[in-house]
């Protein structure tokens, strides 16, 4: 069980994510954003390592991506930098990032050093679930790790189950196919696609993510899902001057 199961089986409702992406806006200031998060009282983190070419990720995230990248952040820096990880933090961390780079990586090295870094889990929103289920998974498995898979308004109920099936802590659960940095508007369609969700009874948490931005749309993301996570509206206050010291005020402010 690692800190992701410890988590779910302790508090049910009401969990908040935040996302961010490694090496921005400095490059060194990975660890000190998480544990500033920690203290504020969020309940896990999702540290994004950049990408040229993030297609899911709105202008906000596109552009931390690309200062994180131009700022030298790669993923053997990145790992240099999560030693410390578990000296500082004890909540749960997900990395969170595409495919192509954990490919040229080395995706059973990646998931080794992620494992022995502290890392609880990977959200790798363009991995097949079939690549993921036929050659990956035992990766992930002898390194503890929760691939976290991803389902949208279009997600057909058969699938669903089999992502439930598959997943060991949580499914992330997006609030509309669109980029990320959006409003959570929720529509009779969407409230609909929220409420069939919620109704197949899944084994695994869900988790909302995409347009959550302040208490209304966390408090409403909360009612159909065990939590909700908080992106490019974070990634816009880290480009404020004294970003660390308005990180207890933010979280305040979501919940």
């Amino acid at each position: 069980m690692n800190r992701l199961n410890q988590l779910f089986a302790t508090k049910k409702n009401n969990l908040l994510s935040i996302y961010y992406t490694a090496g921005y806006p400095e490059l060194n200031t990975t660890l000190d954003i998480a544990e500033a998060l920690e203290k504020a009282g969020v309940d896990f983190l999702e540290v994004g390592f950049p990408y040229s070419d993030p297609v899911a990720d709105g202008p906000t995230i596109q552009n931390s991506s690309q200062q994180s990248l131009d700022n030298g952040m790669t993923l053997k820096v990145l790992f240099e930098q999560l030693k410390d990880l578990r000296k500082r933090i004890s909540i749960p961390i997900l990395l969170m990032g595409y495919v192509n780079p954990i490919v040229q990586y080395g995706i059973e090295r990646f998931c080794k050093e992620a494992g022995a870094v502290g890392v609880d889990g990977i959200i790798v929103p363009d991995l097949p679930m079939y690549e993921y289920e036929t050659l990956y998974a035992k990766h992930f498995q002898d390194n503890n790790l929760s691939n976290i898979f991803l389902v949208t308004p279009q997600t057909s109920p058969e699938r669903i189950r089999k992502i439930d099936e598959l997943s060991n802590s949580f499914i992330y659960l997006l609030s509309s196919s669109s980029i990320t940095g959006g409003s959570l508007n929720v529509s009779d369609t969407i409230e609909a696609y929220y409420a069939r969700v919620k109704a197949m009874e899944l084994k695994n948490p869900t988790i909302i993510g995409f347009g959550i931005s302040d208490n209304a749309t966390f408090t409403k993301a909360c009612e159909y899902a065990n939590g909700a996570i908080v992106g490019s509206k974070f990634v816009k206050l880290l480009e404020e001057d004294n970003y660390l010291a308005k990180i207890p005020a933010f979280v305040k402010n979501i919940r």
